[in-house]
């Protein structure tokens, strides 16, 4: 009967600690364990790689076609988290057609290749950028003004730099001010937090303050 006891005793604790590890595991793809950053975070942030961030804008916009609007994260030197490209109307700059949207892409695969050489761009284009996005301390990008730099990801969640070149006018700074998605910092730059499916939607502190 001792036996009994003791080997059902391990077997208990052994499932306790696989069910332990598991759950971590899953909380741990969800982020749960990630950095949170408030707004003084990311002016910080910002305010120390501002050269290399306008460096980054001002190139990504050059090299992207006037015609098209294109974002891109990067997840490694390699590899594509997300790629987006899709046409403009060329005097409004409204949507045209469908967006073509793909997630996990190789940058050193011949389907690649198809989906960037019509936009004159190449594999070193690709690294080049890459390079420009390191040395701004961001992972992702999307073409336009303002341009919308992504910074970091937290859990299901992202944080954005909104970078304009020139003052917003104030019907624009009004609309961010209502909305809690979004920080006015000053007027060439916004900050921005979107939300995933599960999390926070909104900044905290932006909602604390529309409470008060």
């Amino acid at each position: 009967m001792n036996k009994i006891v003791k080997w059902t005793l391990v077997a208990f604790g052994i499932f306790i600690l696989i069910a332990i590890v598991w759950f971590v595991s899953l909380i741990s793809a969800f982020g749960v364990f990630d950095k949170v950053y408030s707004p003084d975070d990311l002016k910080a942030s910002f305010q120390e790689k501002k050269t290399e961030i306008y460096e980054l804008k001002h190139y990504f916009n050059k090299i992207v076609p006037k015609n098209r609007f294109v974002e891109i994260e990067f997840s490694s030197d390699h590899e594509l988290a997300r790629f987006g490209i899709k046409a403009l109307d060329s005097t409004a700059g409204d949507i045209t057609e469908p967006m073509f949207l793909e997630w996990d892409l190789s940058t050193e695969t011949e389907k690649m290749d198809s989906l960037i050489k019509p936009m004159g761009w190449s594999r070193a284009t690709l690294a080049e950028l890459k390079e420009k996005l390191d040395n701004a301390g961001c992972i992702q990008i999307e073409s336009g003004e303002p341009t919308k730099i992504g910074f970091k990801r937290s859990g299901m969640g992202f944080y954005f730099f909104n970078v304009f070149d020139n003052p917003m006018p104030d019907s624009l700074k009004s609309n961010y001010d209502e909305m809690c998605t979004h920080i006015y910092v000053d007027p060439k730059l916004v900050l921005e937090y979107g939300g995933g499916a599960v999390g926070p939607q909104c900044f905290a502190e932006k909602i604390q303050s529309t409470n008060k």
